[in-house]
């Protein structure tokens, strides 16, 4: 089996000296090992995440010849495969991934601590010396303006990524759903791979990153389930979570 890599962080292919792919699958399977010196257990494995009787794409990559499970894609910037792709971020000059989203999540939200922060000490600055240089004042009142629309920018950014954590998606599956195969017939305002809030977002902070988690393509009757309409039972029975 070729390489996989989640995000930042290189993998080893599976056909290399540690010999070995440890892979968890969501749902009624449970974890397995599987041997690298075996790549039909991979391809089977992979095929075993889309629903029986379904033709729905090739599994394998064009480009690295790796067998892609759901939601993975080929970055042509890293030339790699990337488990749970969301983009190429040109800030890290790396993917963000099923590795690495947890950590650029907190990146942006410090990132965006950092600026508020720098935003008050201008303001309390101003107010202290609102009397001296006006022309210092007018530095400090354009580097705030700057500053401003950098905050704002960095908030819409948390809170979208805030939205695709609550929800699991990525922002490939949000913005190409309907060039993706397996998403096109997935109803609006549909989740196919959201396990509730709680479940998301424990995934997403404390399901360790050493771990392969390969989500199955859920079947017609989840579809069919998370498509229904929310009623006063389910929210009282937290069925969102």
């Amino acid at each position: 089996m070729s390489e996989v890599v989640n995000g930042l962080k290189q993998r080893q292919p599976a056909s290399s000296q540690n010999g070995s792919l440890n892979v968890v699958i969501e749902g009624s399977q449970s974890g397995r090992n599987f041997q690298g010196s075996n790549p039909s257990s991979w391809t089977k494995l992979v095929m075993d995440m889309y629903p029986p009787g379904t033709s729905i794409r090739s599994c394998t990559c064009s480009y690295c010849n790796v067998e892609q499970p759901p939601r993975a894609k080929h970055c042509h910037d890293c030339d790699k495969c990337v488990l749970q792709f969301d983009h190429h971020c040109l800030w890290l000059g790396s993917c963000v991934g099923q590795d690495n989203h947890c950590k650029f999540w907190w990146y942006i939200c410090e990132e965006t601590a950092l600026c508020l922060w720098t935003g008050i000490l201008y303001i309390m600055y101003l107010k202290a010396n609102i009397s001296r240089a006006w022309w210092k004042d007018a530095i400090m009142i354009l580097l705030l303006i700057a500053l401003s629309i950098v905050i704002i920018f960095l908030l819409l950014l948390l809170f979208f990524h805030s939205y695709l954590v609550l929800t699991n998606q990525t922002t490939y599956e949000l913005v190409r759903c309907r060039r993706i195969p397996y998403l096109r017939r997935i109803p609006e305002r549909v989740y196919p791979f959201s396990k509730g809030i709680c479940r998301n977002l424990y995934n997403f902070c404390c399901v360790r990153s050493s771990i392969y988690s390969l989500e199955p393509l859920p079947s017609s009757q989840e579809l069919e389930e998370k498509a229904r309409p929310y009623t006063c039972l389910d929210i009282l029975a937290c069925r969102c979570c």
